[in-house]
C-alpha cells in the first residue's frame, strides 16, 4: 500500500489536540521517543527555519541528525529527514504498515499527524540519531510532538494570533499553549514576543525552573551578512508551589536579582559555588555569518538557533564557531521567501499563511521596492490562494496596497477559501487595487500577470506552494 493509502483511513479524525492517543500509540510501539535526544521547537512563525538552521549546524558538526517538520510541500517523506535526506518511500511505507496495525486496535484512534509523528520517533530511534530537531505541529501543550519529558533545549520562536479558534482568542492564551513545551529544569530559548505573551512565558519558565535565554536579533551588517549579538540572560530559580500561589502577580521585576549581563562576569572568576547560583551560558565572541534565507526575520530566527547551540556546547557538545557559520550558510528551507524561475521570469514564493508571516513578506517586498538598484515597481502582482480556516482579512490588510493587482486561485485538494468571496473581501479592504480577478488554477493565475518588470508574488498557503512545485518538477 502507498503512503497515502495507509494514512487515508485516519484523515477523517482531522485536527485533534491531546496527548492520550499519541501516548498510547507510542507505548504500544515501545516508547521510541525515550531513545532520542531532542530539541523541541514551537512558535507561530519561524519554527521551520529555526529547525532548518539547527539541523544544518549540527550536521556540519558531524552529528547524526533527525528532523521532523510539517507540513510537507510535495511528498510525505519530506517531513522525516535524516542528515537532511528525506526518509525513503519504502521505509516510510513499512513503518506506517506497522503503526497503522497498532493504531486500529486502540481507542482513541490516532490522527494522521499522530501516525506520522510516531513514524518519526520510530525512524529516529531505529537509526540511532545523535539528536532530533522536532517542530511542533500546532500549539505546543497538547501537540502530538510534546511527549519528550527532558528535551535538551526548548525553543519558542514567536507568538501571534494564529489558530486562535483552537488555541485561544488572546495572545496570553496562545502563549500558554506554546509554553506547554517547557519542561522542569530544561533550558529554553525564547524569541522576541509581544509583552502579553512574554509575561506568560516568563512566568511558566519561573514555575518550572527553566534556565532561559532571550537572544537579540543578529545585527545587520549589509550585503546579507549579520553578526550574532549574544543573549540577554535570566537565571530563573526553581520556585516552590508556595512561592507561586500568587503567580498572577509575578513579572520580570521579581527577578531583578537574577538578571545579569555577560560583560559583568568573567568566566575564569567563577567557581563551583558560583555555578550553583547562576547557570552561566557560554557567550560567543563576535561571530559573523551570511544568511541564506531572505527577510529581516531571519536575523531573529538564526539567533535563536545559535542560542540553542550555545546551550548544547555548555553541555559538552563539540560545535565550533566555524560549524555554526558553515551550517547556517548551507541552510535551505524551500517555499519560504524563495525566488523561483518560472516561464522565463523570476517570481517570489512564500507561504504567508497567517497575518504575522504576511507582514514579514510585505516587509521584504517593501525592502526590495526601496532599493533603487533593484528597479522594482512599487505596485505588486499577488497570485494568492488561501485555506478557508485562515484570517483572510488580516492577511489582505498586511499585503495589499493601492495600485497592487490580485489574482485569486483555489488551493487544490484542501479546504480552500472561495476565490469569489476572497475577491469581494480584498476589494473592501483595499478598494484601490488596480486589478482583481479569479482564475481556475495557479498556472492560469500566474499566466494572467502582465509580462512587465513588476514583482510577481505567489503566496497564501504552503499547500498552494507545494502544488506549484509539484507541477514544476523536472
Amino acid at each position: 500500500m502507498s503512503i497515502q493509502e495507509l494514512l487515508e483511513p485516519f484523515a477523517h479524525f482531522g485536527v485533534r489536540l491531546g496527548l492520550e492517543a499519541i501516548q498510547a500509540l507510542l507505548s504500544n510501539l515501545g516508547n521510541p521517543q525515550e531513545q532520542v535526544p531532542v530539541i523541541h521547537v514551537a512558535g507561530s512563525n519561524g519554527k521551520g527555519s529555526v529547525c532548518a538552521y539547527l539541523s544544518s549546524i549540527l550536521m556540519e558538526s558531524g552529528f547524526r541528525v533527525g528532523r521532523y517538520t510539517s507540513p510537507h510541500l510535495i511528498d510525505w517523506t519530506e517531513r522525516i529527514c535524516l542528515n537532511g535526506e528525506p526518509i525513503s518511500t519504502s521505509e516510510l511505507e513499512a513503518l506506517l504498515q506497522r503503526i497503522t496495525v497498532v493504531a486500529r486496535s486502540q481507542s482513541p484512534t490516532p490522527t494522521q499527524f499522530e501516525i506520522m509523528t510516531a513514524a518519526a520517533w520510530l525512524y529516529f530511534a531505529r537509526h540511532q540519531v545523535d539528536i532530533a530537531v522536532i517542530e511542533v505541529g500546532l500549539g505546543g501543550r497538547l501537540d502530538a510532538t510534546n511527549v519528550c519529558e527532558t528535551p535538551l533545549v526548548s525553543v519558542i520562536t514567536s507568538i501571534s494570533r494564529e489558530h486562535w479558534r483552537v488555541l485561544g482568542s488572546t495572545l496570553a492564551e496562545i502563549a500558554s499553549e506554546k509554553a506547554g513545551i517547557l519542561k522542569p529544569g530544561c533550558p529554553a530559548v525564547i524569541g522576541q514576543l509581544p509583552p502579553e505573551a512574554n509575561t506568560v512565558i516568563f512566568r511558566r519558565a519561573a514555575e518550572l525552573g527553566c534556565p532561559t535565554v532571550y537572544p537579540l536579533p543578529a545585527k545587520d551588517l549589509g550585503n546579507g551578512w549579520v553578526e550574532y549579538q549574544g543573549i540577554e540572560e535570566y537565571e530563573v530559580e526553581s520556585a516552590s508551589s508556595d512561592d507561586l500561589d500568587d503567580s498572577e502577580d509575578l513579572d520580570e521585576d521579581d527577578f531583578d536579582e537574577a538578571d545579569f549581563d555577560a560583560d559583568d562576569l568573567e568566566a575564569d572568576d567563577l567557581d563551583e559555588e558560583d555555578v550553583d547560583e547562576f547557570v552561566l551560558l557560554h557567550v560567543l565572541t563576535s561571530i559573523q555569518y551570511q544568511l541564506p534565507l531572505k527577510g529581516a526575520i531571519q536575523r531573529q530566527n538564526s539567533a535563536l538557533a545559535i542560542a540553542a547551540i550555545q546551550i548544547l556546547r555548555e553541555s559538552g557538545w563539540e560545535i565550533s564557531d566555524e560549524a555554526i557559520v558553515e551550517g547556517i550558510a548551507k541552510t535551505r528551507w524551500p517555499g519560504r521567501m524563495q525566488w523561483f524561475s518560472w516561464s522565463d521570469r523570476q517570481i517570489l514564493i512564500d507561504g504567508a499563511h497567517n497575518p504575522a508571516s504576511a507582514e514579514v513578506l510585505r516587509q521584504y517586498v517593501d525592502s526590495l521596492i526601496a532599493q533603487p538598484e533593484t528597479h522594482v515597481d512599487p505596485s505588486v502582482h499577488w497570485v494568492m490562494g488561501m485555506l478557508s480556516t485562515k484570517d483572510h482579512a488580516d492577511i489582505f490588510t498586511a499585503l495589499l496596497r493601492p495600485g497592487d493587482s490580485l489574482y485569486l486561485v483555489p488551493v487544490p485538494d484542501h479546504s480552500s477559501a472561495d476565490p469569489e468571496k476572497l475577491a469581494h473581501l480584498a476589494q473592501e479592504i483595499c478598494p484601490n487595487l488596480s486589478h482583481c480577478s479569479i482564475h481556475p488554477d495557479v498556472i492560469s493565475g500566474l499566466q494572467a500577470t502582465p509580462q512587465q518588470d513588476k514583482l510577481v508574488v505567489l503566496c497564501g498557503s504552503l499547500y498552494l506552494i507545494g502544488h506549484f512545485f509539484k507541477l514544476n518538477q523536472s
